[in-house]
């Protein structure tokens, strides 16, 4: 049995963020589905109090947070440190692909897509995430016009960090037709080796909260 061990949802981002990084690393993990009822349990609150995924165990070690799990596995896994550099301007500019992973993208394209697949948002709330999602994504679409990569010369854990809900943000009713950079962006990192994609959701499809 492969030591590592991911809890987490397939519709999730967050972790298919950590699912993505663990195949371009090509590291063997068992993946087990933790759906609300499971996350409710004592079992996973014990891993996790806060009761959130994704959740990894490597031996006897357990971490939550998708972005704090692909710090990990880039300083535990990754000999070159192309993924995280040691230089600190290069980890700098990473860290802030992390931050905006886990702002302006988490409550723009992926808040408008949970609330698309939830069915269930207040009109000023999806207001709010559509016009976030649109600027950060202008924001992207220039940073790119210029550069293949977020973060550097190379993909790094911020193209990780950010792919999926850029990627999926079309459903959350958010068009990337207008970003073309974004989307050549977006297509080297589908063709990086071992890249998987996180399923596409299905009308009818509904995350548990």
């Amino acid at each position: 049995m492969p030591a590592l061990t991911l809890y987490g949802i397939p519709l999730s981002g967050h972790s298919h963020r950590v699912e993505l990084f663990l195949h371009l690393l090509r590291l063997d993990y068992e993946y087990i589905e933790a759906q609300k009822d499971f996350r409710d349990s004592p079992a996973y609150r014990a891993l996790n109090p806060l009761g959130q995924i994704p959740v990894l165990k490597d031996g006897d070690l357990v971490l939550a947070d998708s972005n704090a799990i692909l710090v990990y596995l880039a300083k535990r896994y990754d000999a070159g440190d192309s993924w995280l550099p040691q230089d600190p301007v290069a980890a700098a500019r990473v860290q802030r692909w992390l931050s905006i992973a886990a702002g302006e993208i988490m409550h723009g394209p992926a808040a408008a897509r949970v609330m698309t697949l939830f069915g269930a948002a207040s009109e000023p709330a999806r207001t709010a995430a559509m016009a976030l999602a649109g600027r950060v994504l202008t924001f992207m679409e220039a940073h790119l016009k210029d550069r293949s990569w977020l973060a550097a010369e190379a993909p790094t854990l911020a193209d990780v960090a950010c792919y999926t809900y850029v990627a999926h943000a079309p459903e959350g009713g958010v068009t990337l037709s207008p970003y073309p950079a974004l989307r050549a962006w977006l297509a080297r990192v589908e063709a990086l080796p071992r890249f998987k994609g996180l399923v596409a959701s299905r009308p009818g499809d509904r995350l548990t909260p």
